[in-house]
């Protein structure tokens, strides 16, 4: 009789383990001035048939704060973010068509409703899918 219930906590086990394998849990950051300054974009799948994650920003000035705000969740397929200089301590970020502006001076960010959705300044990079994962990919250098 033991053994055959540790059989079934070993089959439930994998079981769960074969369902959770497919969901993401994923952070990237876009460091502004090292790691103590930095806009963090985290993306959460709670369970793999879920089709849109959960997403959030990180918005870090240490050690002054640090604030993680929920913005409009996304497909399974990271949709690119874009980042702009908007600025003094402020970046514009556009995904989709939902641009969002983030303050790292009191580690704020809002929905922004832009209009004529015309970027602020200048591109700075673009949270995207590289290899298969999300990351920050800084935009080419201007010569």
């Amino acid at each position: 009789m033991k053994r055959r219930g540790r059989t079934l906590r070993v089959l439930a086990a994998v079981g769960l383990l074969t369902v959770l394998a497919g969901c993401e849990n994923s952070a990237t950051s876009y460091m502004i001035d090292g790691s103590q300054h930095a806009l963090i974009l985290v993306r959460e799948q709670n369970f793999v048939w879920d089709d849109e994650l959960r997403q959030a920003v990180v918005v870090s000035r240490l050690p002054a704060c640090q604030k993680r705000i929920r913005i409009h969740p996304s497909s399974t397929e990271l949709v690119e973010m874009k980042v702009y200089e908007a600025g003094d301590s402020l970046w514009a970020l556009h995904q989709g068509s939902r641009w969002y502006l983030a303050g790292t001076e009191e580690c704020r960010l809002q929905d922004w409703d832009n209009p004529g959705s015309q970027p602020p300044g200048k591109l700075l990079g673009s949270f995207v899918l590289k290899d298969g994962a999300p990351a920050f990919v800084p935009a080419p250098a201007a010569n």
